[in-house]
């Protein structure tokens, strides 16, 4: 049976929808915690035969800010570790059988764009920006981003994101293929849950099994391009830089990077 709360996660049914919100204000930053909650969510839904497509969605003016960089909960364990807990449950949100469509009302920065694109589809607000600011931090990208976003937008565009830094907005975000469709905040859930229903009504042993042809493979790369980040992430987190980019990123200024 699904629960209709899994700690900050919300689930409603609505037909053969499922409506997944988090609800983690002000910014619905990701935590381990968080993450397991929605990928236990993610596999009640796939075990109910009721449900045929999510709508992914999040409370606030935020869709997510990414990994907490105060709490340092969304980074990694704190302990040393070969495995990143976060990314565990990264991977258990690929493994989802059940078509995903996001919301995204707002910022999906870091982690948050990782998450968003667990989705297959993305449903965008006009306030709506995206960001993989990672080297702003002296960090690496994660959350399988190294893998993902090229995917969804090519090689060159993802090397661009990654290298500076630079939130996209809704308008670039759907010339590049990263939003599916850019719609008026105020029909943002609606026209997600169009496009869900319009999934839906479809014979679903039938969907599942064109989208899992589609999506072959790639869990088994996310957890791939994970442990690599990972990897990188540890070896970084140990600089001077990571440690003053986490400072410039609180204080909202360029960081003053020396290289070591």
């Amino acid at each position: 049976m699904i629960a209709e709360r899994y700690g900050d996660i919300s689930v409603a049914l609505k037909g053969h929808v499922a409506e997944v919100e988090i609800h983690r204000l002000p910014n619905n930053h990701v935590s381990v915690d968080l993450m397991r909650d929605l990928a236990n969510a993610f596999e009640a839904i796939d075990a109910d035969g009721r449900v045929r497509a999510i709508v992914l969605a999040s409370e606030g003016k935020v869709f997510c800010g990414g990994a907490d960089l105060v709490r340092r909960d969304g980074l990694a364990s704190g302990k040393p570790t070969m495995v990143n807990p976060l990314y565990v449950e990264a991977v258990r949100l690929f493994s989802c059988a059940t078509p995903i469509i996001a919301a995204v009302q707002g910022a999906a920065i870091g982690a948050g764009l990782g998450l968003a694109l667990v989705a297959d589809f993305r449903i965008v607000a006009q306030e709506a920006r995206f960001a993989a600011n990672f080297v702003k931090l002296g960090f690496h990208p994660g959350f399988g981003l190294s893998h993902t976003l090229p995917r969804v937008i090519g090689l060159q565009r993802a090397n661009l994101m990654f290298q500076t830094g630079r939130r996209i907005r809704g308008e670039e975000a759907l010339q590049w293929g990263l939003a599916d469709e850019l719609v008026p905040q105020e029909k943002l859930r609606a026209r997600a849950h169009e496009l869900a229903a319009e999934i839906a009504e479809n014979a679903p042993l039938a969907v599942r099994s064109t989208r899992a042809t589609l999506r072959r493979g790639l869990a088994a790369a996310v957890k791939a391009a994970t442990d690599h980040e990972f990897a990188e992430q540890e070896m970084l987190m140990k600089t001077a830089d990571f440690a003053e980019g986490v400072r410039a990123v609180n204080e909202r200024r360029p960081g003053n990077f020396t290289g070591k």
